[in-house]
């Protein structure tokens, strides 16, 4: 995989695009004019591992609070980018409070939502301005659900004319592109530099997606955002992102991502971060965390065992990553294997940097682990887990060189 080529853009000392990695985001859901909640969604999103995160400025209320919000955060040992989300006013709110300006890393503005007829180029340039005032990078995201229906109305009028007019939803396609295109060199025609935008064609469909990033990629250098816009919620969710978006960086396409779930009532926010490092991790683009191999089950598996200690061994390797993360280098490229049977169980175990088999129905009740390919040690008996996670702990001590 060559990733393809797009110029560097700075927000809040994140790199993204120029061959930077591949940057995680998220958004928060909380009403962004109730500080609080917000500040504790953030810093929980950012210890997850997203490295920008969005907050809704829809409001005078919402924007009043900005500045109060970015400087608990840092208060708070947070230096999280926090990104601007801006749609139909966010001339007037960013002119009004200038605190709000000031503090957010960087401004989204979606073309479609800027203003009609002649107010549109006056009020994008407004916030284009404040972007120069301030210093800050762009994103121009433009969305399917809320298109430049001007821009799509001449589109539409020139197919009709042509011989062998295009399907409508090709014309719609290159709306979208069209829009984000020409919004960018409006603004840098305007004063923003190159190295301040970053551009995004967000849209619900894989397919539509794919297709309309590879042609977006190809049409400009601009660093690119990608997701799918409303993936839904749960399996659907995940699997609908990991396709589309894990087929596009595997063609070198996408700088900076957010798997957009919806979440379960009562689910953590962090769900979506979560699964986009392990989308890239999975890929072999980037690594987070160790990732754990562990088999599905099946008739030699009627015990749960191996579940629940897969279960364990998951969540102490990633409540314990932080740590060890500023303790030990490249500790997050380290695989485990939790299996349940003989079948595949030592071979899986040998081929993972630490792994164990568990006995399957009818075998012997212990379970050897394995060190780089090499049985060292069989566990029996009713502690196995926490003997097991006793060792990953000694082999990274052992392993990993400390940093100073």
């Amino acid at each position: 995989m060559i990733k393809k080529n797009t110029t560097q853009v700075s927000v809040g000392g994140i790199a993204v695009g120029g061959g930077a990695p591949v940057v995680i985001q998220s958004m928060t859901n909380t009403n962004t004019a109730d500080m609080k909640a917000t500040v504790n969604q953030i810093i929980e999103l950012w210890q997850a591992g997203s490295e920008i995160v969005r907050i809704t400025v829809n409001d005078e209320e919402s924007a009043a609070q900005v500045a109060d919000i970015k400087r608990t955060l840092l208060d708070n040992g947070c230096n999280v980018p926090i990104v601007g989300d801006f749609h139909f006013n966010g001339h007037k709110l960013l002119t009004k409070f200038p605190g709000c300006a000031s503090a957010l890393d960087k401004y989204r503005i979606n073309p479609g939502n800027v203003g009609k007829g002649s107010k549109r180029d006056e009020q994008f340039s407004t916030m284009i301005n404040l972007a120069i005032d301030n210093d800050k990078p762009v994103r121009i995201g433009v969305n399917w659900g809320s298109l430049d229906q001007e821009l799509l109305k001449v589109l539409m009028d020139e197919n009709a004319k042509l011989k062998v007019p295009l399907p409508a939803s090709a014309v719609m396609k290159e709306t979208l592109i069209r829009s984000v295109i020409d919004s960018a060199i409006t603004a840098e025609s305007i004063g923003l530099t190159k190295n301040k935008i970053i551009v995004s064609c967000k849209v619900s469909d894989v397919q539509d997606l794919i297709e309309i990033y590879t042609k977006l990629s190809k049409r400009c250098s601009y660093p690119l955002h990608v997701g799918l816009t409303e993936a839904g919620m749960g399996s659907k969710g995940i699997v609908a992102s990991a396709a589309s978006i894990g087929y596009l960086l595997q063609h070198g396409i996408g700088d900076t991502i957010r798997v957009s779930l919806t979440p379960e009532p009562g689910e953590s926010r962090t769900t979506e971060v979560i699964v986009a490092q392990e989308l890239l991790q999975t890929i072999g683009i980037r690594s987070f965390t160790p990732l754990v191999t562990a088999c599905p089950g099946c008739g030699r598996t009627t015990s749960t065992y191996f579940q629940e200690l897969a279960g364990v061994v998951q969540n102490f390797l990633r409540e314990s990553m932080p740590e060890w993360k500023k303790s030990y280098e490249g500790v997050e490229e380290m695989t485990v294997a939790v299996m349940g049977c003989v079948v595949n169980g030592p071979g899986e175990s040998k081929m993972a940097n630490l792994g164990i088999s568990l006995p399957g129905t009818g075998e012997v009740p212990v379970a050897p682990v394995y060190e780089d390919g090499e049985k060292t040690v069989t566990l029996k008996g009713d502690n196995i887990g926490l003997d097991f996670t006793g060792i990953i702990t000694k082999y990274i001590e052992r392993k990993y060189k400390k940093r100073s």
